[in-house]
């Protein structure tokens, strides 16, 4: 008994010294909906969560240290539901939902991204590196939606377009456009949402360290199968819809520069799997290819590619890095001008894409 109480007494200052190692300086989410004070995130990447359900008997939170349940909350006697997560969040954006009395709900708190093949709750922990894609004081692009026709899945589907700040300024230039795809869950909003791609535009071309370019997202029918079985992935329907209805609409209604020469595809995840499955299938169409932890080309893979210009490979550094790192160099050693870039600190998460598109986007057109 003595034993076990001496272990139990050590436990506990263990658990409390922990504790008190958190710093008490949390604020409010950035992503938190209007007037909203919870959730908090402190300096450290912790995170804290007050949800108000008086007549739940267990509430959760998806968000914390990965395969243990993710946080679980306590009831006060006020009926609020309080917790903090055990450790630190890697920075930059992440989803999460509640689980209150076994359903699945969004935090009240925060807004809503489209992710996991639904609307979930999204919360930032800010990086140090966060300045590429702070909102600033500089010429702002435009995103605007876009409807086009899809004969061949019998209707209208939605893209949206990013243009550069002086798209509209100087009427007689023609752009280069990047056509950037989105991961399994998430549709065409992802990139200027949780992504902020035009943001990271905005600064780079008001540092005068990218030619101006236009984006292209749109939805990759990705969610048409389960996560289990992306491997029996079909890429033709997307294929017909990115190859002839949509490049066809955007150079029709927009000052493109209508050659394979200033025409780039990358994706994250799942949209890196169907910009390699497009690339392979269409060598020409695009001369710029990026897999955003989104697997890899070997030499062989571009033998047929003739034309192109630049691979560019990413990861997180909790990822698959080396895997990344290994394909560059073997496309090199062949004669393909590749470039690898590994995020550090992260995984399979927004702040490695963000980082990655930062890194990308001075390398292309050029």
């Amino acid at each position: 008994m003595k034993k076990l109480a001496v272990l139990f007494l050590c436990l506990n200052f263990l658990w409390s010294f922990g504790q008190e190692d958190i710093k008490q300086d949390f604020k409010p989410s950035s992503l938190n909906q209007p007037g909203q004070e919870y959730p908090m995130v402190n300096s450290q990447g912790y995170v804290r969560f007050k949800i108000k359900a008086p007549a739940a008997d267990s509430v959760s939170v998806s968000l914390g240290l990965g395969g243990r349940g993710g946080t679980k909350l306590t009831k006060n006697e006020e009926g609020f539901w309080t917790g903090t997560t055990e450790g630190p969040m890697d920075e930059g954006f992440h989803y999460y939902h509640l689980t209150v009395d076994g359903g699945t709900f969004n935090d009240p708190g925060a807004k809503n991204y489209y992710g996991s093949v639904r609307w979930e709750s999204g919360i930032e922990i800010p990086a140090h590196d966060q300045d590429f894609y702070a909102l600033k004081d500089v010429p702002h692009g435009a995103v605007q939606q876009i409807l086009f026709p899809s004969p061949s899945t019998d209707t209208s589907r939605r893209a949206f377009v990013y243009t550069p700040p002086d798209y509209h300024l100087n009427t007689d230039k023609a752009y280069p456009v990047l056509y950037l795809q989105h991961g399994w869950g998430e549709d065409e909003t992802a990139w200027m949402n949780q992504g902020k791609a035009n943001l990271i535009m905005d600064n780079l071309i008001a540092e005068g360290k990218i030619k101006p370019f236009i984006i292209v997202n749109t939805y990759g029918m990705t969610n048409e199968i389960k996560w289990g079985g992306i491997r029996d992935f079909d890429i033709k329907h997307f294929q017909t819809v990115l190859n002839e209805e949509l490049i066809p609409y955007v150079d029709s209604h927009f000052r493109t520069l209508d050659n394979s020469e200033n025409r780039a595809m990358a994706g994250l995840s799942m949209g890196g799997m169907e910009t390699r499955m497009i690339t392979m299938n269409k060598p020409g169409l695009f001369q710029y290819y990026g897999l955003l932890s989104g697997g890899t080309y070997s030499p062989d893979d571009l033998k047929a590619h003739d034309d192109l210009k630049l691979v560019f490979l990413s990861a997180g550094s909790k990822e698959n890095p080396e895997r990344v790192k290994q394909a560059a160099k073997a496309l090199n050693d062949a004669g393909i001008k590749a470039v690898s870039y590994v995020s550090e600190g992260t995984a399979h998460e927004f702040l490695t894409w963000r980082r990655s598109l930062y890194q990308m986007a001075p390398l292309l057109f050029n």
